[in-house]
């Protein structure tokens, strides 16, 4: 069974006090937990934190949010995979926000993810479709066929530079973009069903053996009253949370709430 991983994305929040406490209460707390931590807070607070959790358990490790392909360059604003690697073990990767906000393609994506690879990073790469499935044509909604497109799209463009012998050095989070900071998650069963169509593409690109090995997370409106729901389906190997990763208590139950889970 594929361990657990709980990712917290503090997207652009927090202060460097905010920061340090938030960080220093979740290491004090997930230590005895078998689910592999991993927090994501903005880039300028990775080395304070690291400094911290220098000495903290093994199951809990720090990633960034982006980072530019090039190692180095006239790229104003942005971070290189060697500056990242110095203080994160893995980065976030083509996020609907950057996906939207940022203009992020599939190729861009892509070049980041090998990137990330070539340095010794662990990329998370995000997916998600913009509307629900829905079985049946309705008016001013997409079909099945179409969501399943524009996903599946995602996936193959952001990895199809990726051997099979690094394919599954990567995490996918599964993200349904109208499930983000909207309070409405997928239920457990739908998150799990799309994530068993993940999967199977990620056979056809790789192989079954090595889709089995990658772990594929939710992410969208978790907190600890849902998080069960999520983690007890044997195809959703973690969580990815947004907002709720910014309270130390909420955060630390759901890391509690999907240890109990699986």
């Amino acid at each position: 069974m594929r361990r657990p991983i709980i990712v917290g994305n503090w997207k652009m929040n927090t202060n460097l006090a905010d920061a340090i406490v938030l960080a220093t209460s979740v290491k004090n707390a997930v230590a005895d937990l078998g689910v592999e931590i991993i927090l994501c807070p903005p880039f300028i607070w990775l080395y304070p934190l690291a400094e911290i959790l220098e000495k903290s358990p093994s199951n809990l490790k720090l990633g960034a949010q982006n980072m530019w392909f090039a190692e180095k360059g006239a790229m104003t604003g942005e971070v290189s995979p060697n500056m990242v690697k110095v203080l994160a073990k893995y980065v976030i990767l083509g996020h609907s926000e950057r996906r939207s906000n940022f203009l992020e393609d599939n190729n861009l994506i892509c070049d980041k993810v090998t990137a990330a690879l070539e340095n010794g990073l662990t990329p998370i790469v995000c997916v998600g479709e913009k509307h629900k499935r829905s079985l049946a044509k309705k008016p001013g909604r997409p079909n099945k066929l179409v969501t399943e497109n524009d996903l599946f799209s995602q996936l193959k463009g952001s990895l199809k530079n990726i051997s099979r012998n690094d394919a599954d050095k990567i995490i996918i989070a599964y993200e349904p973009v109208w499930a983000i900071g909207t309070g409405d998650a997928a239920t457990g069963g739908y998150a799990a069903e799309v994530i068993k169509d993940l999967r199977d593409i990620l056979a056809d690109l790789f192989g079954g053996p090595v889709s089995e090995r990658i772990h594929i997370l939710y992410g969208g409106s978790v907190d600890s009253e849902n998080v069960r729901e999520f983690v007890f389906q044997p195809e959703i190997d973690g969580v990815l949370v947004g907002g709720a990763s910014l309270k130390a208590k909420e955060f630390i139950k759901i890391c509690r709430e999907a240890a109990g889970g699986r």
